[in-house]
């Protein structure tokens, strides 16, 4: 067994003081010329080993037979404690769903719209649902707070969905990108795996789950003050639209360069081109896609040229043409 630091010398030294050990207890532990710090590491070595005594015991030196029986019996001792462990997990298991799982179903059976008020009920429910998310988590966030709980806690729950390979899409407002903390948030939240992309306006703050749920911000309940409230909303049709409306302003949303290494967005100039042609689709001048995408008049035009050539069209109409019958739009 290496000792932690892997030197090498250490490992000859413990050899070299168990053989001096071996050959005769009496001697004085230290060979000549080690100090005290050579010494300690040299039987820090045998006694995770088993080579030697307890400490308080002495320098005695135990026999390689005894050292190997006891660790084996550790490893049988820890074998074991985590087969027991895992017994009592899987009886766990088995005793939530056969007991709890039958009284989740039952509750969501009877509410396609659940009403939930309180701050730390609503954490507690985006942390479920971060949990809980197996392909896709898809938000929009017109505000966000950038206070340091706030964004440490929404990390933590996103790294917890990214983690198990969920597709995370998140639109939010481009002034966002001009405070210092949420900026840095969105890069952390980037290099963890998670597709941002900015927009000018956004309605309303939307989470949508896989295809099961969707959370959607609700009115103060009258006038007990502004607590915070939400929906969750589990009918397949309704999340199926607000999954729908989610995909509508990604569409108008762009990737924002700041977000990237070397200012390039990650997911490339072909998504530009995609967001360009789209836009043109829809009827937009080159100074309305301009603005739309932040960029200059000229860079439009370049980016239709670009297009135009890409798509082997004679213009901005046969262009439109050849992307719908190749499916690009």
């Amino acid at each position: 067994m290496d000792r932690p630091d892997g030197n090498p010398a250490s490992r000859g030294d413990a050899a070299q003081l168990y053989a001096r050990l071996l050959a005769d207890p009496g001697l004085r532990p230290a060979p000549p010329g080690w100090d005290g710090a050579r010494l300690a590491a040299a039987e820090a070595e045998l006694r995770t080993l088993g080579l030697l005594g307890p400490a308080g015991t002495g320098p005695a030196a135990v026999s390689v037979d005894t050292a190997v029986r006891q660790l084996l019996l550790d490893a049988d001792e820890q074998i074991t404690a985590l087969f027991e462990a895992v017994r009592r997990t899987r009886d766990s298991v088995e005793h939530l769903h056969t007991r709890y799982l039958p009284e989740q179903q039952r509750h969501q059976a009877g509410a396609a719209h659940e009403p939930v008020r309180g701050a730390a009920r609503i954490a507690a429910l985006l942390e479920d649902a971060a949990r809980g998310a197996r392909t896709e988590a898809l938000s929009l966030r017109p505000g966000e707070d950038d206070s340091g709980a706030a964004l440490a806690g929404k990390l933590a729950r996103e790294r917890i969905a990214l983690a198990h390979g969920v597709a995370m899409r998140t639109v939010y407002p481009a002034a966002a990108l001009r405070r210092p903390a949420v900026l840095a948030h969105l890069r952390e939240l980037t290099a963890a795996g998670a597709h941002i992309r900015v927009a000018h306006t956004l309605p309303l703050r939307l989470i949508a789950v896989d295809a099961r749920l969707a959370i959607l911000p609700a009115p103060p309940a009258g006038a007990a003050g502004p607590e915070a409230a939400a929906v969750v909303v589990r009918d397949p049709a309704m999340v199926a639209m607000i999954r729908e409306l989610f995909e509508y302003f990604w569409a108008g949303a762009w990737a924002p360069p700041e977000l990237h290494p070397r200012g390039r967005p990650a997911e490339g100039a072909g998504d530009r081109h995609r967001e360009v042609l789209r836009l043109l689709a829809a009827g937009l001048t080159d100074a309305a896609i301009a603005r739309k995408l932040e960029v200059s008049e000229r860079t439009v035009r370049r980016l239709v040229a670009e297009l135009i050539a890409d798509l082997g069209a004679e213009s901005r109409f046969q262009a439109g043409v050849h992307a719908a019958r190749l499916g690009r739009l």
